[in-house]
């Protein structure tokens, strides 16, 4: 029913927060939901055992009074997932907890987990589960090094890709990023307490200060003694996925201390510059596309209007719909309003095109509403090559924009123009000196080697 890229993962962790951690945990998560609805967890521990409960499905149907009340302790984590590496399946919902001691969630995905994982059998580790979390848990719990802080150090030198983790001992909270700081993480204070999040916009929701990102590369330890940071050994390639900004991350979040809304009303007002289009008015496709698509309408002159209406609640439930209501599925996520689009010219903006499936009825949609005419713009260049560092894209020879001209996608999707953000306008958008952001997608220059044949699956293939 959607061609939407798949988002990462969401964690969430607190320390010091006496009361009631697992209720703050579970609102941070809440505000993390956007990032992985397919299980939630929360681990929490009082200083002398660890407690958890997780299950499938998303945050508010994960837990219940009852089950907060469950967890009682002073630390937590918590973790929201969409899975990159090992089935949707409940062993391999998150936080991970090994053998009673320490507990971990992590946003990402490494590139070298199927050689891992064969080495890690070697020396003797088991699995539950088929997720690359698990390894690093595992490597973390019981790898060398004299205490926690330098097992982790000397972990992270086994793992290749994308992780920012939160981890929790019995006595101590960890959060970390890889030396790329592919994906986000960040630092911030609640009365007393330190929290971390994938996102700063669940540092709003619970009211906590932001402090700042935790940097590609370091570890933070938070104990009784308070926060204790052991920065990079040396100096990496930064590579941020470009999607947090154009898709994934929620609007009111701050990454690289740039509102991802004015990041995407930047890539809007590009793509006005670079493909403008006669059209009476400009939509977005909501909800991501909508800031792109205000930016757009204010560089071009066109007046902004809402054309389509989005259903938020379609991917709420595990009822699935029967077949006819499946055979029309962009009927069920968005419908259009007649009024504002009888007649008129339409540049509709969104984030991207990975199959084209659901553009193409996006597209129908707007000319059934009415539209005249409907130019497609899309806030960012075409996807190419799939990620293999933390998003669930399609195959490559499942990504339109692989097999087919721009010109040939614009006949398949049925639209009058087509126009893509070019790589360059989108960094500057961005606000990046050219040399910090992942490309991989787009030019099939990754950051780090990539196992080309690896998928979510592969492990339990194996």
């Amino acid at each position: 029913m959607d061609d939407k890229l798949k988002e990462a993962c969401g964690v969430f962790g607190i320390y010091g927060h006496r009361e009631d951690v697992a209720r703050v945990t579970f609102f941070g998560l809440f505000a993390l939901q956007h990032r992985g609805q397919e299980s939630a967890g929360i681990v929490t521990s009082d200083g002398s055992r660890l407690a958890v409960h997780k299950s499938m499905g998303q945050v508010a149907q994960v837990f219940t009074e009852d089950d907060l009340h469950s967890l009682p302790g002073h630390i937590a984590i918590g973790h929201t997932r969409y899975s990159t590496t090992g089935s949707s399946k409940i062993f391999n919902a998150q936080p991970v907890v090994v053998d009673g001691q320490i507990a971990l969630g992590h946003n990402g995905n490494l590139t070298n987990a199927a050689i891992l994982r064969e080495e890690l059998l070697s020396e003797g580790y088991v699995f539950r589960g088929t997720s690359d979390s698990e390894m690093i848990a595992h490597l973390f719990n019981s790898g060398p090094g004299r205490d926690q802080a330098e097992r982790i150090r000397l972990a992270m030198r086994r793992l290749i890709g994308a992780f920012s983790i939160v981890a929790l001992t019995k006595n101590a909270l960890y959060a970390l990023r890889d030396p790329l700081g592919v994906r986000p993480l960040c630092l911030g204070k609640l009365s007393g307490s330190w929290v971390v999040a994938s996102e700063s916009c669940a540092l709003d929701t619970i009211e906590a200060q932001f402090i700042r990102e935790i940097e590609p590369g370091e570890i933070v330890k938070i104990d009784d003694g308070g926060v204790e940071s052991f920065p990079p050994t040396s100096e990496s390639r930064r590579a941020l996925c470009m999607f947090e900004y154009i898709y994934f991350a929620r609007p009111d979040s701050i990454i690289n201390d740039r509102l991802v809304h004015q990041a995407r009303m930047s890539m809007g007002r590009a793509l006005a510059r670079e493909h403008p289009a006669d059209a009476d008015i400009v939509i977005g496709v909501p909800d991501s596309g909508t800031p792109a698509a205000i930016g757009y309408a204010e560089e071009s002159g066109i007046p902004f209007r809402e054309g389509l209406v989005k259903n938020r609640y379609i991917g709420r439930t595990f009822i699935q719909p029967e077949q006819r209501l499946r055979d029309i599925g962009i009927s069920l996520k968005y419908n259009p309003l007649p009024e504002v689009l009888a007649d008129k010219s339409v540049a509709v903006v969104d984030d991207s095109i990975v199959r084209g499936s659901t553009t193409k009825p996006i597209v129908s949609l707007l000319r059934r509403g009415g539209a005249r005419e409907v130019h497609v713009r899309i806030h960012a260049p075409p996807m190419v090559y799939p990620c293999y560092l933390g998003l669930d894209t399609a195959r490559r020879n499942e990504l339109i924009a692989a097999k087919k001209t721009i010109d040939e996608i614009r006949e398949f999707i049925g639209a009058d123009s087509l126009g893509y953000l070019s790589l360059d306008n989108l960094m500057d958008a961005i606000r990046d000196n050219h040399g910090k952001l992942c490309q991989g997608c787009f030019t099939g220059q990754y950051p780090v080697p990539v196992q080309l044949e690896f998928d979510k699956l592969t492990l339990e293939t194996r």
